[in-house]
């Protein structure tokens, strides 16, 4: 490997750790962790984050994408229902290799139990147990 490719890998590695842990961005990957199949959809993540505008987590989110930690997963047509959401978001493979080298994972337990004592309104609870992409 040339050290500019060397180089190139880590100043990458080292943008993509200054994006994740930016503060709203963060916290999008704690409830994306903490939340029960790991993939909640936008609905969720407002609920979620009520101080935060959806323009906000929007923009959050597309960051995360941009840099390959989070996807956007479908729910196939077929399997899609009124007034549920059909598209989510979860780590990629790459995603989660990259927090995992970088000992974030070592929470994820800790992520889950925090979302699972979430009071959780009736809104919030109808979109967690929406059908989700296997």
């Amino acid at each position: 490997m040339s050290s500019t490719s060397g180089d190139s890998t880590v100043e990458s590695e080292r943008e993509t750790l200054h994006a994740i842990t930016q503060e709203t961005r963060f916290t999008l990957l704690q409830n994306i962790l903490g939340h029960p199949q790991q993939l909640p959809s936008f609905k969720e993540l407002a609920l979620v984050n009520p101080s935060k505008s959806e323009s906000t987590i929007y923009t959050h989110l597309k960051v995360l994408r941009d840099h390959g930690v989070v996807e956007a997963v479908e729910l196939p047509e077929g399997e899609r229902r009124r007034d549920f959401p059909h598209t989510f978001y979860g780590l990629s493979d790459s995603g989660r290799a990259f927090l995992d080298r970088h000992n974030v994972l070592r929470a994820e337990k800790t992520f889950q139990t925090i979302y699972s004592r979430i009071d959780k309104p009736d809104e919030l609870l109808k979109y967690e147990n929406a059908p989700r992409p296997e």
